[in-house]
């Protein structure tokens, strides 16, 4: 039986994230919990507004009401990365060989090797990621996204589809690039090798509820999302993805919506955080399920394997959180 170790923090905590086998909290006044040997805290923003994990470093990005981008190291340090007075930053994103990009408004901005690269767009940029490979950045926009080599003088592909596109994800293999939508629906566009417009579009809608938040399986043949009363895991692995196909529906509960979910490092399993604070973990191959957490304060806000896929962190908006080991 999993073993619970309870964390209570006194706000919203809207991150959660292992670097380098320590736990992290971020809280929405901008504050950092670390547990390392107690409890250790940095104030980091005058407000947060985004804090996500660097896959490419053992580092936390955040950006804040404040204007500041951070990098935060394991060690609980702090480098300001850039600083725009009067701008909320609420768009970050990690890239390889340090690369981090931001938004402001409608430019996408890019720190890369020492230089700032800056892509406008006609419309607000809402989510940035980077490609798993090369330097290359997506950016979700209103009536669809862009992507952009960030050094070289190639023109950017511009991938359209009507609506307000807010989250964007490259497939881990970069074949497909996929957003959520301000209506209750992912959109996906299959990529050719040169990232041509003629992508082919993929519609993944019916949800009941807006997709906040998405995983993907260790090796992409999975996308699980939130948005509905169980896990919407999609199947990425033939050529076409998910076109034609019905997605698996993991850890239903009559009409207790899904709020977060989060890929085991290493496995095909699956942690489920719920509206009313439940954690299940369902393993892909039989849909067994497994209650790591009982229902608690405050919806899910944030889930995260440790590297090794023996702790889970979970964070609420009640600031309810703590630490799953699992029986190895």
């Amino acid at each position: 039986m999993p073993s619970v170790a309870p964390v209570d923090i006194d706000d919203h905590v809207i991150a959660a994230a292992f670097l380098g086998g320590v736990p992290f909290f971020a809280t929405a006044a901008g504050n950092i919990h670390r547990f390392d040997e107690g409890e250790k805290v940095t104030e980091a923003h005058d407000g947060l507004l985004t804090c996500i994990r660097d896959p490419f470093s053992q580092s936390l990005l955040t950006g804040g009401e404040d204007g500041r981008v951070l990098r935060i190291s394991k060690d609980g340090s702090t480098e300001e990365l850039a600083s725009v007075p009067r701008k909320w930053i609420s768009v970050v994103a990690g890239g390889p060989h340090g690369a981090v990009a931001y938004a402001v408004g409608k430019e996408t901005r890019v720190i890369a090797s020492g230089a700032t690269h800056l892509f406008a767009e006609e419309r607000s940029v809402e989510a940035v990621t980077f490609a798993p490979k090369g330097l290359r950045i997506a950016a979700a926009r209103y009536n669809g996204a862009s992507l952009h080599w960030v050094a070289g003088s190639a023109p950017p592909v511009d991938l359209e589809w009507k609506g307000a596109h807010i989250g964007i994800t490259f497939s881990p293999d970069g074949r497909f690039l996929v957003t959520s939508m301000q209506e209750n629906a992912l959109h996906g566009w299959k990529l050719d090798s040169k990232l041509s417009a003629e992508a082919r579009h993929m519609r993944m809608s019916g949800y009941p509820a807006k997709v906040k938040s998405w995983s993907w399986s260790p090796k992409g043949k999975w996308l699980a999302t939130s948005g509905a009363p169980a896990a919407i895991v999609w199947p990425f692995s033939g050529k076409d993805g998910p076109m034609g196909k019905a997605p698996l529906e993991l850890g239903t509960r009559a009409n207790i919506m899904v709020t977060q979910v989060a890929f085991h490092p290493s496995e095909e399993m699956l942690a489920i955080g719920f509206i009313d604070g439940m954690v299940l973990a369902v393993r892909i191959s039989d849909s067994k399920e497994a209650l790591l957490r009982r229902q608690g304060k405050g919806a899910i806000t944030a889930l995260s394997w440790d590297e090794s896929g023996q702790r889970l962190a979970f964070a609420s908006e009640a600031g309810d959180c703590g630490i799953v080991t699992i029986a190895g």
